[in-house]
C-alpha cells in the first residue's frame, strides 16, 4: 500500500498521474493505493491463449481487447483495477488511453491470492458498470471457466463451463478448452 500520514489519500487524478510513472502497477480503492503481485507462468499462458483468440474473433468489428495494463475505471465505487483481460467495443472508451470506462466484457484469471476478492467485493464493483454484460473467471488449476451473464432483467446469471467448448455471449464467441489451456501443465 501506498500512503503516508502527510497524504493518506489520492484522488483519481492523482492516482492516474502517479500510475502512468511508477514501475509498480497499483490498484485504485476509494482513494488509496495497493501495489499489485506478479502471476504465474500458468495464469499467464490462460490469459495471452485468451486474448489471442478473442482479438482474433473481433477483428474488423470496433471492439479492442486489452490485457493487464490498462485499467478499468469503477466510477461508482471509486475503483481502478487491472482485469486479465478487457473487451471495449465503446468509442468513449477511445478519448482515455489510460483507462476503460465502458467495458463489455471482463475476464479474471483466477489465484490463490485473489479468488475470494475476484468472487467478491471486485465482481460487486464490476457489477455497477452499466455496459458490462459479462464476467468471466477463468480457472489456472483445473479446466473450468465460470461466466456471469447479466439478463434482460439485469441480474446476473451464472454458466458454468468444465468440458470441450465454453461461450461468451457478450462477444458472440465460443472458444474450445483445448486452445484456452494450451501449454498449461496443471499441477496435481
Amino acid at each position: 500500500m501506498l500512503t503516508t500520514a502527510d497524504n493518506p489519500f489520492y484522488s483519481p487524478e492523482e492516482y492516474l498521474q502517479i500510475e502512468e510513472h511508477s514501475p509498480i502497477k497499483h490498484k485504485y480503492l476509494d482513494g488509496r493505493l495497493y501495489a499489485m503481485v506478479g502471476s504465474t507462468q500458468d495464469h499467464n499462458l490462460v490469459v495471452l491463449n485468451l486474448a489471442f483468440a478473442l482479438r482474433r474473433h473481433l477483428r474488423g468489428t470496433g471492439c479492442r481487447v486489452l490485457t493487464s495494463d490498462v485499467k478499468v475505471r469503477v466510477e461508482q465505487r471509486n475503483r481502478f483495477f487491472y482485469p486479465d483481460i478487457a473487451v471495449s467495443c465503446d468509442e468513449r472508451d477511445w478519448a482515455t488511453p489510460l483507462y476503460l470506462r465502458f467495458p463489455r466484457l471482463i475476464v479474471e484469471v483466477l489465484s490463490d491470492s485473489t479468488e475470494a476478492f475476484d468472487r467478491g467485493a471486485r465482481f460487486q464493483d464490476y457489477q455497477t458498470i452499466d455496459t458490462l454484460s459479462e464476467y468471466v473467471l477463468v480457472s489456472s488449476k483445473q479446466p473450468q471457466v465460470e461466466c456471469f451473464r447479466r439478463d434482460a432483467e439485469a441480474l446476473w446469471v451464472l454458466q458454468s463451463y468444465g468440458l470441450e467448448v465454453y461461450e461468451i455471449g457478450a462477444l458472440n464467441f465460443s472458444g474450445t478448452f483445448e486452445e484456452l489451456y494450451e501449454d498449461v501443465a496443471f499441477l496435481p
